[in-house]
């Protein structure tokens, strides 16, 4: 049987729930790699809408390869943030008329940057990405956590807010994974090695990628 096709919105049409973003999203400011997924029984096809949320200003979102989004994943982009410097924090300007010659302060709000996914992450159900927030490669965020500030690569975070409860691999191990960059590799390698990926060590993943000429510089 081939592998799933990365351009195919259902990539098993017996599991509705299960989506492919990357063919479903199509604004500039979302940018999704092949085969993530995420999983919703009834609101799959409204990602955009429904689980990228106050996205008015420049700020993107940007998910890797092959991440796992379960149930209700939700990201605040910078549009939501209110100007704190004076004594209000209501956002007069938005509602025009005689209020919008303050635009002047909401433009000054300092925004945090684009919201990163790194490749082979696994967010939990309802967890909640804040604004500017950059979560390393391998990552696990665990059911429920709000994550206001980056996880590092290969950590397992949870809670609220988000703190790292564990490290998957050694330091070591981490610049091995990050160098050979798996998710990279043509998909006939990914599919070659599969097993290798999912249950091997971290040094044969390395192996493979210096075999295949792949091996990168590290995280």
């Amino acid at each position: 049987m081939p592998v799933p096709d990365p351009t195919v919105l259902y990539p098993f049409p017996e599991q509705p729930r299960v989506i492919l973003l990357k063919p479903l999203v199509k604004v500039p400011h979302i940018e999704i790699g092949d085969y993530t997924y995420y999983d919703d029984p009834e609101h799959a096809e409204e990602f955009v809408t429904r689980n990228v949320l106050y996205s008015y200003g420049g700020e993107r979102l940007v998910i890797g390869k092959y991440c796992a989004l379960a149930t209700g994943v939700r990201f605040i982009m910078g549009g939501a943030n209110h100007a704190t410097s004076g004594v209000s924090t209501f956002p007069f300007t938005i509602f025009g008329g005689d209020w919008a010659g303050t635009a002047d302060i909401l433009a000054g709000i300092p925004s945090r940057g684009d919201t990163v996914v790194g490749n082979d992450v696994w967010i939990g159900y309802n967890v909640l990405v804040m604004p500017g927030v950059t979560i390393g490669d391998g990552a696990i965020v665990a059911t429920g956590s709000v994550v206001t500030s980056d996880v590092p690569a290969y950590a397992v975070a949870g809670g609220n807010p988000a703190r790292v409860v564990k490290r998957r691999f050694a330091d070591e191990d981490v610049e091995r994974l990050l160098r050979a960059r798996w998710w990279d590799w043509p998909v006939e390698l990914v599919t070659e090695h599969v097993r290798t990926i999912m249950a091997g060590e971290p040094w044969e993943v390395e192996g493979i990628a210096g075999e295949n000429g792949l091996l990168g510089g590290g995280g």
